[in-house]
């Protein structure tokens, strides 16, 4: 027994040694990837990693310095203490990390024609400013950083260096997450998300700053929110407390709101703060002094992630029907349309109000139960129409001059022979482009856009703003979406993921689901000849037609469902 429990400590001794090794081995600072190991986080979100990044090295290269001073911007712990200690004294006092983050795909350190400045430059995945707005950029974006070194007592240090950081694409997607804030519609009735990207264990705070800064720039405008003009935070921290959100406010602009509007202050932190496991509830404070929120049954809570009727309207025998349970019937009380040759049909998500496109696409009908179909526009080619708030039908095509407009008609509830209430916008930023497809989101502020130049596609999404009556006036500049591929329509399936294809009768397709809230597109399964597609309520709720019928998306793959009808979609 005695020489068993020699020879068990012996090993036990080596494999020690051994461990010790392999853990001197990974001390080293990688030439590449994230600098240091993780750990986990603080309270506020408890997966959050954290990364320990290496202090400067006696004797590095200025390009060293450089280089090792951004991968240490990943060690945001006590306000990147590790990644000051790379820049003289006054420069460490001056730099603001997080004024900006560049999240790049390559980088290298370049030397200038100055002595002692260099270049950073950057192939820029993603550019994420101090609210949290990440815009994406494609492959090849080039960004120089102007970086200027000095010898302090022999050593290089950063001595000029503009606010922010850098930092490589796999350690973003580790140490910052997605989260969505929420602002209201203008009728406050509905939630509309704003995508932000934080650093996860700043979330809370960093969630209530860029709310009370107000939406991003696409949707400026289009959307509401509770928090008057001005408002601000009287600390620099939103502690959670046994659960509860301590949201303090400057106390007269809070005090000076009406009480429906801080409890729509209230709803609005709650929603935002959703993703945060450890916020139960919100508490809204007055310079620390706990403000009452009284909620007397009149101010309803905002509808999240609005779900569309279950029904789709189709073209069956050259009709419109009505395609549910994966069977078709006729549409109530709709008069014949075969004569038109309908194509393309949208429904009323709230009526029975229709619109379809005729066979060459050059001209827009509505349609109502008991009265004839009457064209709104006619032009060489239209998209798909698309319902929005207020009835208002909405599709995109050339106008007069050959210039692409966006048009609306709000054909519902006018009569006969009477003119139909029109608006006709033209934004600048879709100039000289062929708008392929533009969907109405659910909630009605915001609209999918997907347009062509000289064989180049985007795919952006856009705010709505209206006038006070709900009519359309203009659409904001959009923020685009990174595909990966060329589609040419698409449809939303919730309020943050749209899914889009580039149809083909003659080859597989293969659809792909973009996330606000991702930057990586999501390839569903391909199919052969698929045509054209809807969606419902959710990623599993959506179909793809061909020669073959319908299609719905199950699992990993396809299950057919009917053949016959033709260019379903869901209300809206």
């Amino acid at each position: 027994m005695t020489g068993c429990a020699g020879r068990q400590a012996k090993l036990s001794a080596s494999l020690l040694v051994l461990l010790l090794v392999l853990m001197a081995g990974c001390a080293r600072i990688p030439t590449s990837g994230p600098v240091g190991k993780s750990s986990e986080g603080s309270a506020g979100n408890l997966s959050a990693p954290v990364f320990l990044p290496a202090a400067p090295q006696p004797g590095a290269s200025p390009e060293t310095i450089i280089d090792y001073f951004y991968r240490a911007g990943s060690g945001y712990e006590d306000d990147y203490a590790v990644a000051r200690q790379y820049l003289t004294q006054a420069s460490s006092v001056s730099w603001k990390p997080d004024q900006r983050a560049l999240v790049y795909r390559e980088a290298r350190v370049v030397a200038t024609a100055t002595e002692n400045v260099y270049n950073y430059e950057l192939d820029v995945a993603y550019t994420v400013d101090a609210d949290g707005i990440a815009l994406q950029s494609p492959e090849g974006t080039i960004e120089n950083i102007p970086v200027t070194v000095t010898q302090v007592e022999g050593e290089w240090r950063i001595s000029a260096i503009p606010d922010g950081t850098a930092i490589a694409e796999e350690t973003f997607k580790v140490i910052y997450g997605a989260y969505p804030i929420y602002f209201y519609d203008p009728s406050f009735t509905f939630a509309v998300p704003d995508v932000r990207w934080f650093i996860k264990n700043k979330t809370v705070k960093a969630m209530t700053s860029a709310l009370l800064a107000g939406p991003a720039p696409y949707l400026r405008g289009a959307v509401a929110s509770a928090f008057p003009s001005g408002i601000k935070l009287a600390r620099e921290s939103v502690p959670v407390v046994s659960g509860a959100a301590q949201v303090d406010l400057t106390a007269k602009e809070l005090m000076e709101t009406s009480p429906e509007d801080r409890l729509r202050m209230q709803m609005q932190l709650t929603l935002t703060f959703r993703s945060q496991p450890d916020v139960v509830n919100v508490e809204l404070r007055a310079n620390q002094d706990l403000v009452r929120v009284e909620d007397d049954g009149s101010v309803l809570p905002p509808v999240q992630d609005k779900n569309v009727p279950s029904r789709q309207i189709a073209i069956s025998g050259n009709e419109l029907v009505r395609y549910e349970n994966n069977r078709v019937s006729p549409l109530p009380d709709m008069q014949p349309v075969s004569s038109l040759n309908p194509r393309l049909p949208a429904e009323s998500p709230v009526s029975q109000t229709a619109a379809f496109l005729n066979d060459s696409r050059t001209t827009l009908y509505s349609i109502s139960p008991g009265q004839p179909a009457r064209a709104l526009t006619t032009r060489s080619t239209l998209t798909r129409p698309s319902f929005g708030l207020n009835e208002w039908v909405w599709s995109a095509g050339p106008g007069a001059t050959g210039g692409t407009e966006v048009v609306a008609y709000r054909p519902e509830g006018i009569a006969e022979g009477a003119t139909v209430p029109a608006v006709t916008l033209t934004p600048a930023w879709l100039a000289g482009r062929t708008v392929k497809e533009f969907r109405i989101s659910r909630e009605g502020v915001r609209a999918l856009v997907i347009s062509e130049q000289n064989g180049k596609t985007r795919v952006q999404v856009t705010g709505i703003i209206r006038g006070g009556d709900g009519t359309p006036r203009e659409l904001t500049p959009p923020v685009t979406l990174a595909t990966g591929s060329e589609p040419d329509q698409g449809a939303w399936v919730s309020d943050t993921t749209i899914a889009v294809m580039k149809g083909s009768a003659a080859s597989n397709v293969t659809p792909v689901l973009l996330s606000l809230a991702s930057g990586q597109p999501q390839q569903l399964a391909p199919w052969p000849g698929l045509v054209a597609m809807s969606a419902g309520n959710g990623p599993e709720d959506i179909y793809a037609q061909s020669a073959e019928g319908i299609f719905q998306r199950l699992g990993n793959g396809w299950s057919p469902q009917i053949k016959g009808p033709t260019d379903p979609s869901f209300p809206g």
